[in-house]
C-alpha cells in the first residue's frame, strides 16, 4: 500500500482530479506554459493571476529510472527493492513525474518506452498517479 497523501490548499486541484483518474498539470493561460510540480507564480512569466489547471492525455516515456533498496518511508519497505523511474509527458517532455512502474521486474525498465496513465491507491485512499509500460 502507498503512503497517503494529504492534499493542501495549494495542491488540491491536482488530487481530486486524480481521484477521478484524471492527470491534470498546472498551466499558465499568460503564457501559455505548463508547469509542475505546481507553483504560486508562472515560471516563466512570474504571474500569479493566470494559474490553471490542464488535463493531460496520460502518455509518456520513461527517461531514466533508478532502483531503491533502502528506503525511509515505512510504508514503501516492505516493497524494497523497487523502480523509481522518471517519465516525460508526451504533452510537454519538459513536464516530468516519477512512478514506480507497476508490473515492470525491479531493475528491468525499458528505457525509451512508452507509458500510461494508471491511478493507485494509496493508504488514506487517495489515487496516486503512477504509470505502466505499454506493451
Amino acid at each position: 500500500m502507498k503512503q497517503g497523501v494529504i492534499p493542501d490548499d495549494f495542491t488540491a486541484p491536482f488530487w481530486s482530479a486524480a481521484n477521478e483518474s484524471k492527470l491534470v498539470i498546472q498551466n499558465c493561460s499568460k503564457c501559455d506554459r505548463l508547469q509542475h510540480p505546481p507553483a504560486q507564480d508562472c515560471g516563466q512569466c512570474k504571474s500569479g493571476d493566470d494559474l490553471g489547471w490542464k488535463e493531460m492525455s496520460g502518455t509518456g516515456r520513461i527517461y531514466n529510472y533508478g532502483v531503491v533498496h533502502d528506503c525511509p518511508i515505512r510504508l514503501l519497505q516492505d516493497d524494497q527493492p523497487f523502480n523509481v523511474a522518471v517519465i516525460m509527458l508526451d504533452d510537454d517532455p519538459g513536464i516530468q513525474m516519477y512512478s514506480h512502474l507497476p508490473g515492470t521486474a525491479v531493475d528491468d525498465v525499458p528505457v525509451g518506452a512508452p507509458v500510461e496513465l494508471v491511478f493507485e491507491e494509496s493508504a488514506n485512499g487517495q489515487k496516486i498517479p503512477e504509470w505502466k509500460v505499454v506493451n
